[in-house]
C-alpha cells in the first residue's frame, strides 16, 4: 500500500462494520485503502484486540485517528464527506463521542468478550 493513502481498518467479522465498508469501498476515492483486521500479519499495525475495540485509521503521514474522527476521515474521502463532519461541530461531537464510546464497547463484547479497555 502507498505511504500517502490513508488506511482504515475494520471488523470484517462484523456484520454491521462489512456492511458500512462495502458501501464505503463503493463511494470512496483512491486516496483510502480499507483493510480487515482479520486479514493483517503480526507487526503490520497496533495488537488486534486493539483493533477491535474500536475504529482505527491511520493517515497517509502515519498518524492515527480513532473512534467518530477515524469514521469521520474515512468518509471523507467520499462526495457525502461534508454529511459526516456534522459529528465534528461543538454541539453534536460530545454527544457523537459518547454514542460511538457505548457502541463500540458493546459491539466488542457482543463479538469477543470482555473489552481490554474501560470506555
Amino acid at each position: 500500500m502507498e505511504n500517502n493513502k490513508d488506511i482504515l481498518y475494520y471488523d470484517g467479522q462484523c456484520p454491521l462494520c462489512s456492511r458500512e465498508m462495502s458501501i464505503l469501498a463503493k463511494m470512496k476515492s483512491d486516496d483510502l485503502n480499507l483493510v480487515d483486521i482479520h486479514q493483517l500479519s503480526a507487526g503490520e499495525a497496533p495488537p488486534r484486540d486493539q483493533l477491535l475495540e474500536v475504529l482505527h485509521l491511520k493517515t497517509g503521514d502515519g498518524q492515527w485517528v480513532t473512534g467518530v474522527d477515524a469514521s469521520v476521515r474515512a468518509w471523507s474521502s467520499t462526495r457525502m464527506g461534508w454529511l459526516w463532519k456534522i459529528l465534528k461541530l461543538p454541539l453534536i461531537s460530545p454527544v457523537a463521542e459518547l454514542v460511538y464510546s457505548i457502541w463500540a464497547k458493546r459491539r466488542y463484547e457482543k463479538l469477543y468478550g470482555k473489552t481490554n479497555t474501560s470506555a
